[in-house]
């Protein structure tokens, strides 16, 4: 097959390209341009799709002499990534930009140029595996998406927005191997990028401050943090930079009662205010998700899922039932405390991913 490796210029992509490339399969090597600021490099650890970064890949390709280009969707993931994740605060929601990023670039818009140019799939460094019809882990006859054999690396969650049809066009070569594995296998073939650090957090925040990022976007706008009573017990620069289940940062004018810590446990946008109270209160029962996104068939009926409501949480045992328009309702087993609007609950079946749905309000039962 022809494929295109994505490769940002970490020891991920490299190997994985190296690793579809001894499959057999026709490559070339594609580093995404997707800051309009590339002339920046990276801080220490954060941030990527760099000028440096794209050296380190040109250089991997060059080492396993495959074509290398540089494709620019910087324009598409301004409005597909940055600017939704600047709207999805204004609004008073918590998003995820790395499921962003996988479903409408790289398995969007790249995958698109991809096909058009008459490659048959898009190969990726992350850690998540591809299970085929004939596989007899397989359980519905279909490609399916699992979890990776490392769990501390896992990145299936992110790829939770893939429908089918995406699916059917992806490789994930390294989901069978552990990060340490990885990075001797990058040594062992001579590769620059062997110890290179992982890039982290959000990589179009480079120095890790969202607070102040969305502020220098949506400005400074001052207002009250209230308990559960209406009391004023403090203030904030905008009510977009607090999410649900935040304890830190609040810098509380008066303490609680009992002198207990406090939580974030609403926002409301509309009028500017943050809503504080005990940790008791963040625990939610059932999740409310729409834009649901599908690996396969969608359920029918209620069903027994595993749900996960953050890239590096737990799964949590939970039914589901898929309902008209795209809404998917999650009851879950025990109580889960934190979960906001915006967020993304992926669910399971096993190691298999099921599908994806964006959060849109959580209820306690009692």
């Amino acid at each position: 097959m022809r494929i295109v490796a994505a490769m940002s210029g970490g020891v991920d992509s490299a190997v994985a390209a190296a690793r579809m490339l001894d499959a057999g399969h026709d490559v070339v090597g594609v580093h995404l341009a997707l800051s309009r600021s590339a002339a920046t490099l990276r801080e220490s650890a954060r941030g990527c799709c760099t000028i440096e970064d794209s050296g380190d890949a040109r250089r991997v390709a060059d080492k396993l002499g495959i074509p290398f280009y540089v494709w620019d969707l910087a324009d598409a993931f301004q409005r597909d990534v940055v600017d939704d994740f600047v709207e999805e605060y204004a609004a008073g929601r918590t998003p995820n930009p790395c499921l962003r990023c996988n479903e409408r670039i790289k398995f969007a818009a790249l995958a698109d140029k991809a096909v058009a140019l008459g490659f048959d799939g898009v190969a990726t460094g992350h850690y998540a595996r591809i299970v085929e019809p004939d596989d007899p882990q397989n359980t519905t006859g279909r490609r399916e998406l699992h979890r990776a054999v490392d769990d501390a690396k896992d990145q299936s969650y992110v790829l939770g927005v893939m429908d089918e049809a995406q699916l059917a066009a992806a490789h994930f070569p390294l989901g069978d191997t552990t990060k340490p594995e990885i990075r001797e296998e990058a040594a062992a073939r001579g590769f620059a990028v062997a110890k290179k650090p992982d890039s982290y957090d959000i990589c179009f925040i480079a120095d890790g401050d969202t607070r102040g990022f969305l502020a220098s976007h949506l400005g400074e706008r001052p207002g009250d943090i209230v308990d559960v009573d209406g009391e004023v017990v403090g203030t904030h620069g905008g009510a977009y930079g607090y999410t649900v289940g935040q304890r830190k940062g609040l810098a509380l004018q008066r303490p609680s009662a009992d002198g207990r810590p406090r939580y974030v446990v609403d926002t409301d946008v509309a009028m500017n205010t943050v809503v504080v109270g005990p940790e008791a209160l963040l625990g939610i029962d059932v999740i409310v998700g729409d834009r649901a996104r599908w690996c396969g068939p969608p359920p029918q009926g209620r069903v027994t899922v595993g749900a996960q409501v953050r890239a590096h949480g737990r799964e949590l045992p939970a039914t589901a039932e898929a309902g008209p328009d795209g809404e998917v309702v999650v009851h879950l087993q025990h109580r889960e405390r934190g979960v906001a609007a915006g967020q993304s609950v992926v669910l399971y079946d096993g190691t298999r991913v099921v599908g994806s749905a964006t959060i849109t309000h959580t209820r306690r039962l009692s």
